[in-house]
């Protein structure tokens, strides 16, 4: 979900600056609200449980595109499927680009050896060369953000009207060396609750999520579980109207940047140099674990790998840490 939310903010930047470009996106159609409002971006959403599943299917997949009178591909995900579909488009005599991932400097970056603990290109601008690569300069300086989605009654029915600051807290990821330890979130969940003026907003997806969510509620008034409660296109809409995000690094964050919030990240295992910092947030917005306590870290580009004695990493974030962070980028609502 991540990588795909990365791409938007360059696709918005490249029909703003190349106005007589059309675009297609080819993706999972759940991707699809991403992209909606984006001028001369159409999405073509890939049917990978039947029509396009398999290596038969990516061949229909390649026999419906080419219906569409593509000039130029960007692979912007430079995985297997999409390695084949660009493949046949060279064949075919069209330009095509891919993403270079940079997979050897993230290597030496998480190595537990001969670690070199240097920032690597952000994934955004690896795009950005992507395009270049095709013809087209991408400026990423001056990001444009799309306007604040208009909240539905049924959004309003969950979340109020809005009249205080609203903070986003999305805890969970794909890999738990990338989770907040819970008992320290609910310090701080309780901490910024304190704040009336502030209403907080619990993100996730599951039903054991959302079981943990309504412990992390914990009878706050002004702390609400939306988790299961709306679609994700809703989600989306009070994302859009959020004044921060207190995200791990995950898709949540990514997402929010997109849409031109404020996000607050906290990194485990993981680090902001592997290119993945959220676009346009300064790095102070990215409080990291401890590498004089742990100086292996950052020890995974995902997350998904362990190194023993490293579970507790986050636990050097401290609470208070994360609620000034938060506190300090919001305005006092009592003085308007």
């Amino acid at each position: 979900m991540g990588d795909v939310a990365m791409t938007v903010p360059v696709l918005r930047a490249l029909v703003l600056q190349y106005p007589e470009v059309k675009i297609t996106v080819v993706s999972r159609p759940f991707f699809q609200p991403f992209f909606d409002g984006i001028p001369n971006v159409n999405f073509y959403g890939v049917d990978l449980k039947e029509r396009h599943k398999g290596f038969l299917g990516l061949l229909r997949l390649f026999s419906d595109l080419r219906k569409l009178n593509i000039d130029v591909v960007a692979d912007l995900h430079n995985v297997l499927r999409s390695k084949v579909i660009r493949t046949l488009f060279a064949l075919s005599g069209k330009k095509v680009a891919a993403t270079d991932k940079g997979r050897a400097e993230k290597k030496t970056l998480t190595s537990l050896t001969n670690k070199v603990f240097a920032p690597v290109k952000p994934m955004v601008y690896r795009h950005v060369e992507t395009f270049k690569q095709l013809g087209f300069s991408i400026d990423l300086s001056n990001p444009h953000f799309p306007e604040k989605a208009t909240l539905s009654q049924e959004i309003i029915s969950i979340t109020g009207t809005k009249n205080q600051n609203w903070i986003g807290i999305a805890p969970f990821a794909q890999y738990d060396s990338k989770v907040y330890p819970l008992d320290l979130m609910q310090e701080v969940i309780d901490g910024l609750a304190e704040n009336k003026n502030q209403k907080i907003f619990l993100f996730g997806g599951g039903e054991k999520e959302i079981q943990l969510l309504n412990q992390l509620q914990d009878q706050h008034d002004n702390v609400i579980v939306l988790a299961g409660k709306l679609k994700f296109k809703q989600e989306l809409d009070v994302i859009s109207n959020l004044d921060i995000m207190l995200s791990m690094d995950s898709g949540n964050a990514h997402i929010a940047a997109m849409l031109g919030v404020k996000v607050i990240t906290l990194w485990g295992a993981t680090h902001p140099y592997a290119g993945f910092k959220p676009f346009n947030q300064p790095d102070d917005f990215c409080l990291t674990s401890d590498r004089t306590q742990y100086p292996l870290l950052p020890t995974s580009i995902y997350g998904n790998k362990k190194v023993e004695g490293y579970k507790d990493v986050m636990r050097t974030i401290l609470p208070k840490k994360v609620v000034f962070s938060i506190q300090s980028q919001l305005t006092d609502t009592t003085e308007h």
